[in-house]
């Protein structure tokens, strides 16, 4: 990616985090490269990305310890950069941003940014997730949104002793999913202002919210799942084939 010249909103960046070692999943190797149905776990999730006509570029942020994904055939795509990430997702997401924000000709880009540990996101999830960067009626563009499905099941609050506290409302609660989607110079200020000032970062939303900004929730799949533990990968290997 010597010259990544974006010239309009139509023109996307993906940021997909991968320098996490996957310790929930009881393996010897980050569990982005488990196996479902005959490919890695990440390249399910790459081939979504890639396959979406408004996606132009990847870039993948990597534990510097990598040495697995440069063996993948989907290393020689030309649509692929990889950088090294840092100690947490946070750090790794803005080691991303701060390395787009070199390259790009264009303060107006967005950045769609997706776990590499979901693969199983649908392309209208995606379609609606995208509709975020263009303008409304009135000309004024939000300030971005991320996939989140609605909690159906009852919420319990727990104790440190692992005994139910309370029963919490689940009205108006979301599980926040991935993709997130943000202008990308946006995205990078806040999230540096946050880890600057040591805010409790866990998603790309939590930077902007901790700035003042109100992303949107776009209604996304519930099967949109992130591979976090061993039972997970029969799950997704289910949703793939149905797909």
């Amino acid at each position: 990616m010597n010259n990544l010249l974006l010239h309009s909103c139509a023109d996307i960046i993906a940021l997909v985090p991968a320098a996490g070692i996957g310790s929930r999943m009881n393996s010897d190797y980050p569990k982005q490269y488990l196996s479902i149905a005959g490919k890695t776990i990440i390249e399910h999730t790459l081939a979504v990305l890639l396959d979406h006509p408004r996606v132009q570029h990847v870039v993948i942020v990597l534990n510097p310890a990598d040495t697995q994904f440069q063996s993948l055939d989907v290393a020689s795509d030309s649509r692929i950069t990889t950088v090294v990430g840092g100690e947490q997702r946070a750090d790794s997401v803005l080691s991303g941003l701060n390395h787009l924000a070199h390259l790009t000709g264009n303060d107006n880009c967005w950045v769609l940014v997706h776990d590499a540990a979901r693969p199983c996101l649908h392309h209208d999830d995606l379609d609606r997730l995208l509709q975020l960067a263009e303008a409304d009626e009135q000309g004024n563009i939000a300030c971005g949104g991320i996939l989140a499905s609605p909690v159906r099941d009852t919420m319990k609050r727990g104790r440190t002793d692992q005994v139910i506290d309370h029963t919490v409302e689940r009205q108006d609660l979301w599980h926040a999913l991935t993709p997130q989607f943000f202008p990308l110079m946006l995205l990078r200020d806040c999230l540096s202002k946050a880890l600057s000032q040591h805010a409790n970062i866990t998603d790309e939303a939590s930077a902007l919210e901790y700035c003042g900004y109100q992303p949107v929730l776009v209604n996304g799949r519930s099967d949109n799942i992130k591979v976090t533990r061993p039972e997970d990968l029969a799950l997704a290997e289910f949703y793939l084939s149905r797909k």
